[in-house]
């Protein structure tokens, strides 16, 4: 069974920066056709963050421009770098992970993704 280890959440301040890393294990990643990041608060349902699908790179509106998604040469390890981050950025962020999507758009829906991390916290106080 693939395992994706996450790491990274922390309780940091408004503006500070922070990296998140997600490793898949029990798989070769490079069968990982696409790989990215969702966060959850208990007022709203899982929302997507960002994605980085074969060679392409996708971002929320929300995070667009403090957030940057990357991985290594064979998609090893995924990190998420987030700059200037904000209270509203508090969440519990999910790794996720699949092989095949049906369609372009298919990153966007949490229920597109085959594999999902345990989450890590990730609180910013103001």
């Amino acid at each position: 069974q693939v395992h994706l280890v996450v790491s990274g959440g922390a309780l940091v301040q408004a503006g500070d920066s922070l990296t998140l890393s997600c490793i898949g294990s029990g798989r070769t990643s490079a069968t990982y056709y696409a790989m990215g990041w969702f966060r959850q608060t208990p007022a709203k349902e899982r929302e997507f963050v960002a994605a980085l699908n074969w060679n392409d790179r996708y971002y929320a509106d929300s995070v667009k421009g403090r957030f940057t998604i990357s991985g290594d040469s064979v998609k090893s390890k995924l990190r998420l770098q987030m700059n200037s981050l904000k209270p509203e950025d508090t969440a519990v962020y999910y790794c996720a992970a699949t092989s095949l999507f049906s369609g372009s758009d298919d990153y966007l829906r949490a229920t597109s993704w085959s594999y999902w991390g345990q989450g890590t916290q990730v609180t910013v106080s103001s």
